[in-house]
């Protein structure tokens, strides 16, 4: 080893240098225990990556175009029998149901241009148009198996509860921004918004339409407690509305006989829990990896509403515990990414913006998890669809527009990010008045 080597091993280390190579071991350990996660998962995650400069988030599109195909596809399989039969035409429901799908891209790329800022400022003309469509249904609707739930318009049919959940969710979260302090403080807030609730649940129980008035209800104390509303308001409110619902399935003999057949359809397996017990087998039937695309025998007008309300039963049937993997696995994807939009856009001070987002998110969760676990016979039958699965032009239109809201949430707050980042670099290239009197001062 020569003289220079040997005196550059043996220098006195500078204390700045000591600092900095202390920090540096620090900062290493510190990386070493932090757990990091994969890339494919910070991809699905609703924060942009500080480095991007895309001004939407391309995942909800992903996810709302596979549901929409994988929906067309199980549509198709499911609805072949009875279309066969009602119709004469095997493919009557999938021809309708593929013009829904491009109303609602077309109603998407409409709604895309909207601002957020509309959507807040006429919050209550929403609401107020939504209990109109729910008085009109009661009025001049059609009736369809004891319940007043459609408004036919020329060939077109729509269900009036479907957009009155959009525009209350609305409203409510544009009354949060207005009245959180409210909320936080006093009842006098709490009660409010529960009092418009009230008025919405009576028009849908005149239809009558109970899974809809719980969904509303569900999203609603999700809404208030993430508000920071006081527990003890919870509380009560969660009395309340239990009680309420329970009165109303108990002094309602057909609502009684579905609480009574969910929980033992075999106890009348040709009566009351005929639709159960058919959804059931189908289950049994798909084991792991299912029977294939087609071969359901229980959508050979075993099992009633195959293709709208219980299509999770044919797709179990055919595909299996894997294909229900799947859509839960999506499903989840889709109400975790409206989640964190939410929070980030409360962090950002767009409270509008976030309580929206979050309800939307409660809502679809809430709504696939009472159709998934009705068709498996978890919870009582409710009539609910699945979001972008089954059947249905209003749902599919309204679960569209949501979505489509949550996209421009996320294009907004990437605007403001982008303008945020782009201002400090325009700002320091130019220069300030004082540099340019000196540069040109003789």
């Amino acid at each position: 080893m020569s003289i220079v080597e040997s005196a550059e091993l043996t220098k006195v280390v500078e204390p700045a240098e000591a600092d900095n190579t202390a920090n540096n071991a620090k900062r290493n350990v510190g990386n070493f225990f932090q757990v990091q996660l994969p890339l494919w998962f910070n991809r699905f995650s609703a924060a942009p990556a500080p480095y991007s400069t895309a001004t939407f988030d391309r995942g909800f599109v992903v996810l709302g175009l596979t549901m929409y195909m994988l929906g067309l596809v199980m549509v198709a399989t499911s609805s072949i029998p009875v279309g066969e039969n009602l119709f004469n035409n095997p493919f009557h429901f999938v021809v309708r149901h593929g013009i829904y799908i491009c109303l609602s891209i077309v109603t998407a790329a409409v709604a895309l241009q909207i601002p957020m800022s509309w959507w807040h400022k006429n919050s209550g003309y929403l609401l107020g148009f939504g209990i109109l469509l729910l008085i009109v249904v009661l009025l001049i609707g059609r009736e369809v198996n004891g319940s007043t739930r459609w408004i036919v318009i020329g060939p077109i049919t729509v269900q009036a509860a479907e957009p009155a959940k959009l525009f209350f969710f609305c409203y409510l979260a544009a009354y949060l921004v207005r009245r959180r302090d409210q909320v936080m403080e006093n009842i006098k807030g709490f009660v409010k918004p529960l009092i418009v609730f009230a008025i919405l649940a009576s028009l849908l129980l005149l239809q009558p339409d109970l899974g809809t008035i719980i969904v509303m209800f569900v999203t609603t104390f999700g809404l208030l407690f993430l508000a920071g509303a006081k527990l003890w308001q919870f509380l009560g409110l969660a009395a309340v509305g239990v009680t309420l619902l329970s009165l109303l399935a108990i002094f309602e003999p057909y609502r009684w006989r579905r609480v009574t057949s969910f929980l033992d359809p075999w106890q009348d397996p040709f009566g009351s829990g005929y639709q159960l017990t058919q959804s059931l087998m189908a289950y049994g039937r798909g084991e792991v990896f299912g029977q294939g695309l087609g071969n359901s025998i229980q959508k050979l007008a075993y099992l009633p509403e195959a293709h709208t309300d219980f299509v999770m039963a044919v797709l179990a049937e055919e595909f299996g515990f894997v294909g229900i993997s799947v859509i839960l696995i999506l499903s989840m994807v889709l109400v975790f990414k409206a989640l964190m939009l939410g929070k980030r856009a409360l962090s950002k001070e767009k409270y509008f913006e976030g309580f929206f987002a979050y309800a939307i998110g409660i809502w679809m969760c809430f709504q696939a998890g009472v159709n998934i676990g009705a068709s498996a016979g978890i919870v009582p039958t409710k009539g609910l669809t699945m979001p972008l699965i089954s059947y249905g032009g209003s749902s599919m239109i309204v679960m569209t527009l949501a979505l489509v809201i949550l996209i421009r949430i996320d294009h907004e707050i990437r605007l403001q990010s982008i303008q945020a980042t782009s201002t400090p670099k325009k700002s320091k290239n130019q220069k300030q008045p004082d540099e340019v009197l000196a540069h040109d001062a003789p």
